[in-house]
């Protein structure tokens, strides 16, 4: 309808909301619209507005609850999109109070963030240690050639310098996750010029536009630098500071289920890495990790871009349950079952 379609220019334009914020509520409008309008609906407009009451959005929770079986914490995010419609139309003088606000969202369990065990990660890292080292860069040096003169894909010469390729990139992709914290999108938006080697850090504009600096290791740096050469041998070229960071075997900028199966494909066999292997999972690892050695809240908060504290407080729980087990196992009195005396 032409109401969403505004809307979505406006969070777009005005707002500058992310495109994956974008598409979840362009797909919660769609979604909306047709169950307002129903199959024989012509005008679309009048039914989208006439639904757009506490009864018809209480209908539509029930919808997807019972029609489409969404879990409560999607439902509660449909319930949320429309709420920032409605208060759209407000603006706009359609709508005089948002119907939204007194539908009751269905209750969502408290999800503590996953997160791997730093010994777990440990041995990743010195397993994958071979294929960044400049032992596999020479290697690589050999048939990369194979990559650019048009030798064909299914050759051994072409499958070789590609699994050399990969395992470099897909390792580099969980080290910057894993020593920097970044979301998956950030790391995406990266772009060569974004590492600055002299003063060990990274620079990009993470979410809602807000520009971060994150420090990075010497080890960091260094792998950066050896994969940017391999990177520069796949295309035969070297590449510009306003290139992508990194980029697909072919030359291409990274995409999001690329990421998410190179995290996949390399925590995969781990040993004691169990649960989602996700992009995000590694970002809660580092937080995690920095809570436990003592870091404060403040610090974690801005190292991962957080607009509010709230957000990163969400951490404690974790350490609050390692606590409450520490205690049980060491405390006298809690090994009694907290009996008087004895």
């Amino acid at each position: 309808s032409m109401l969403t379609d505004d809307f979505i220019l406006y969070i777009t334009g005005v707002k500058r909301y992310s495109d994956r914020t974008r598409e979840i509520y362009a797909d919660v409008l769609r979604n909306f619209c047709d169950f307002a309008c129903g199959p024989d609906e012509t005008d679309r407009e009048t039914a989208l507005t006439r639904t757009l009451t506490p009864t018809g959005i209480r209908n539509y929770e029930v919808h997807l609850m019972d029609g489409q079986k969404l879990g409560a914490r999607t439902v509660a995010q449909h319930i949320s999109v429309l709420s920032s419609f409605c208060r759209y139309l407000m603006s706009r003088g359609l709508l005089a109070s948002n119907p939204a606000r007194l539908v009751k969202r269905p209750k969502c369990e408290k999800r503590l963030p996953n997160f791997f065990r730093k010994d777990s990660m440990d041995v990743y890292f010195n397993a994958s240690e071979p294929s960044v080292d400049t032992e596999s860069l020479t290697e690589f040096e050999k048939c990369a050639e194979a990559l650019r003169d048009g030798t064909p894909r299914t050759s051994s010469a072409y499958k070789a310098a590609e699994e050399l390729y990969n395992r470099r990139l897909r390792r580099l992709i969980i080290s910057i996750l894993y020593e920097t914290g970044m979301r998956r999108a950030e790391l995406i938006s990266l772009k060569i010029g974004s590492v600055d080697s002299s003063r060990k850090i990274i620079r990009f504009t993470g979410k809602g536009d807000k520009m971060r600096e994150i420090p990075a290791v010497d080890a960091l740096i260094q792998e950066i630098s050896l994969y940017l050469k391999v990177a520069d041998m796949a295309v035969g070229r070297k590449r510009g500071a306003e290139e992508p960071l990194l980029i697909t075997v072919n030359g291409q900028k990274l995409y999001p289920v690329f990421v998410d199966r190179a995290v996949k494909r390399e925590l995969g066999d781990v040993e004691g890495i169990t649960g989602k292997k996700s992009p995000h999972v590694l970002r809660h690892t580092l937080a995690t990790e920095l809570l436990d050695d003592g870091t404060d809240l403040y610090s974690i908060k801005e190292l991962l871009g957080h607009s509010s504290l709230a957000a990163t407080q969400v951490y404690t729980h974790n350490t609050v349950e390692k606590l409450k087990k520490v205690y049980a196992n060491a405390h006298p009195r809690a090994k009694r079952g907290g009996k008087h005396g004895d």
